[in-house]
């Protein structure tokens, strides 16, 4: 019986899926209509598709991988659950004060700051205190851990986080208060700071374990359902999650850490560019995801993705080691509005799966980005294999009334530029990512995916001088073929406050060795082999009353002086390479960290990413399918375009701008003075004439 691993991305309007037999490395794409109110349906109705249209047998499913948007969303539409809070007397109050400082871009006058996810009446005070060395000065009192959960009961508190100061040093008291509370409310998660992270900055701790004890109910309960499904479907299969920082977890390490799943598909994408890049011959990119809802920009520096421990999930900091991904409000389903004032606007607010766009069909009103696509020719009435009917009539009324009448524009027009404010929301999220941290986005590709991304990449690199851009075979699916060549991977951390010239060696090692025991151990669960285990160390560093760090690896195999020496070097050179400058002042470790990862071997996947089918040898230029009028901005008209089968398209095949390339998944628009060519994975490479 042939063995298969399925990955399964569920989006905001489509879930896409991709089965692959793991001996021949064959390839099936599948997407079906997500299901926002309950995505495991979408799930387990994509699940049963695809087993169907490939009669494969639900008992040879070895491996599920899965992007899920549960935790984000819970934590974007404030649809957690009630959570009680633990605090050491004295920091009853600790996610109201915050910290000092408005967020980037918000005016100082005017904003305000959210409602917290616990209210101060269930932030309950323990009179306990570890020092920042680990000492326990006064554990826990047990009574009034008792009557604290007498509250949440009467509160009708869901879940609970422990947030007590220096824990990270000694988890001792959090791990009594966690007992008790099992012991008063059985069937109350409860998550621990010590646990989710073991770091300095009381704020920070805090909200992170609020968050993810906000959304463990949800999350446990959506994890729960699919397992219960696959168990009735009768498949062995492993349930896999993916992470923000670009490794997948076990079902049962996300139920537990949900939090660590945000960005979680969106991070199963760059794990793709990645590799997209790789078998384009192309070291740095940049990963443009726009799908239905948003759109998620990366930059790749020799073919390596950033990861940043300054990530945000909504309005809330989350110190987790993340891919460094920024996300806008911009999708194919964004809504365009004309405001009071008399501007255009498209986005935030998006139509999603339903009732979604107007050309859905499904009574929408509002225009969106799909709609305007759809009115200038630039995608085809039938979508998604033929899944997907649109209407162009209901888009072209939706835009007049909405958009061209109050602005006493043509329909043309008005729809034109709906795709030009999305176009330069977008050139917003890439150069947020590049020129604001020093790169310049004309040094580097485009790589282009999501349901939505191919039709506008060229008008985006246009903006931005970007000479290259690449789609891969199956752009709609991207983020679900990122899943089958993650590993898994999990971070560890510690703080440890060090000084230069007084660092304690054998400390540090020892507290390198607990971490790397912790991440054997759970890669042994996991069902890692333990040749396939990799160990990173790495370390927090600051020069002597910064209130910020860099995270350095710690390259050298030993810790001794010699290795702790270099650290402090490669630390000097890092910060200058980013400030411009370097101080000759004491230099402090604050955090050890390790990562773990490894390949259970069994979801590597020997043909390249998306190539169902080998792509043909045969040099030649292929014949449109079709035309139809399609309206591009350069010639200001409607202009007979070639329409061709993206499919049909043979490796070498040269398609000349004005031209689109229409698939199962998504259209590619290649805009005039623009050559694009299939390479030897199916890849379509598109190039400036003259670049």
């Amino acid at each position: 019986m042939p063995r298969y691993a399925l990955a399964v991305d569920v989006g905001g309007t489509f879930t896409d899926l991709l089965l692959c037999e793991l001996e021949t490395g064959w390839q099936f794409v599948h997407k079906t209509p997500s299901t926002p109110d309950d995505p495991s349906i979408g799930f387990l109705t994509g699940l049963t598709e695809i087993l169907e249209k490939t009669s494969a047998d639900p008992a040879s499913l070895v491996h599920i991988l899965h992007g899920t948007t549960i935790a984000t969303n819970s934590v974007l539409e404030n649809k957690g659950a009630p959570v009680g809070l633990l605090v050491t007397s004295g920091y009853k109050y600790v996610l109201e004060i915050a910290r000092h400082g408005t967020p980037r871009l918000a005016n100082p006058n005017t904003w305000v700051k959210p409602v917290r996810p616990v209210r101060p009446r269930d932030c309950r005070e323990m009179n306990e205190r570890t020092t920042f060395d680990g000492a326990i000065l006064q554990p826990v009192d047990e009574i009034e851990i008792a009557r604290a959960a007498q509250h949440f009961a009467r509160a009708g508190v869901e879940a609970i986080a422990v947030a007590f100061l220096h824990s990270y040093a000694n988890p001792s008291n959090e791990q009594r208060a966690r007992e008790i509370m099992r012991r008063e409310l059985p069937d109350v998660p409860v998550s621990l700071s010590s646990e989710v992270l073991p770091v300095y900055r009381e704020y920070e701790r805090a909200i992170t374990t609020v968050l993810n004890a906000y959304v463990t109910p949800r999350v446990s309960r959506y994890i729960d359902n699919l397992k219960g499904s696959l168990t009735s479907l009768n498949t062995p299969a492993t349930l896999s999650i993916m992470k923000s920082n670009g490794g997948i977890i076990g079902a049962d390490t996300a139920v537990s850490q949900p939090v660590y799943t945000s960005l979680s598909g969106p991070a199963a994408g760059v794990i793709a560019t990645a590799q997209i890049a790789q078998t384009a011959g192309i070291s740095n990119c940049i990963s443009f995801d726009m799908g239905g809802t948003s759109t998620d920009v990366s930059l790749l520096r020799d073919g390596r993705p950033g990861l940043t421990l300054n990530g945000k999930l909504g309005d809330w900091p989350i110190q987790l080691p993340m891919l460094d991904i920024a996300t806008i409000g911009c999708g194919g389903g964004s809504i365009a509005a004309v405001s009071p004032y008399g501007s255009l606007t498209v986005g935030p607010d998006s139509a999603g799966a339903d009732p979604g766009p107007a050309c859905y069909g499904r009574g929408a009103t509002s225009p969106t980005v799909t709609d305007a696509n759809l009115v200038l020719g630039r995608v085809s009435t039938q979508i998604a294999g033929g899944q997907l009917s649109l209407d162009t009539r209901a888009a072209e009324k939706t835009i007049l009334r909405a958009v061209a009448e109050p602005l006493g524009m043509e329909l043309s027009s008005a729809a034109s530029g709906i795709i030009r404010i999305a176009n330069n929301a977008m050139v917003g999220a890439i150069r947020n990512i590049s020129v604001e941290r020093g790169h310049d986005p004309r040094d580097f590709a485009l790589v282009a995916y999501g349901g939505a991304g191919p039709m506008h990449a060229i008008d985006v690199a246009n903006l931005l001088g970007i000479e290259t851009v690449v789609v891969p075979a199956h752009p709609g699916i991207t983020s679900a073929s990122g899943l089958l060549v993650a590993e898994f991977k999990n971070d560890y951390a510690r703080t440890v406050p060090q000084q230069a010239g007084d660092f304690d060696v054998s400390g540090i090692a020892e507290v390198f060795d607990r971490l790397e025991r912790e991440g054997r151990d759970w890669l042994a669960t996991e069902g890692v082999p333990t040749p396939s285990h990799n160990l990173i160390r790495s370390a927090d560093l600051r020069y002597s009353h910064q209130g910020s760090e860099l995270t350095v690896p710690y390259r050298n195999p030993y810790v001794d002086e010699s290795g702790l020496r270099d650290l402090v070097e490669e630390f000097h050179q890092q910060h200058n390479q980013l400030y411009g400058f370097s101080l000759e002042q004491p230099v402090e470790i604050v955090t050890l960290r390790v990562t773990a990862s490894g390949q259970v071997g069994a979801t590597n996947i020997s043909t390249p990413l998306g190539a169902d089918q080998p792509v043909s040898t045969e040099v030649r230029t292929d014949r449109p399918e079709s035309f139809r009028p399609v309206y591009f901005d350069a010639m200001a008209k409607f202009v007979e375009c070639p329409i061709y089968r993206r499919d049909d398209l043979a490796q070498g095949s040269l398609i000349e701008g004005p031209a689109i390339l229409e698939g199962m998944d998504s259209t590619v628009v290649v805009n005039p003075g623009w050559l694009g060519s299939v390479d030897q994975h199916g890849n379509f490479i598109m190039r400036g004439q003259g670049h």
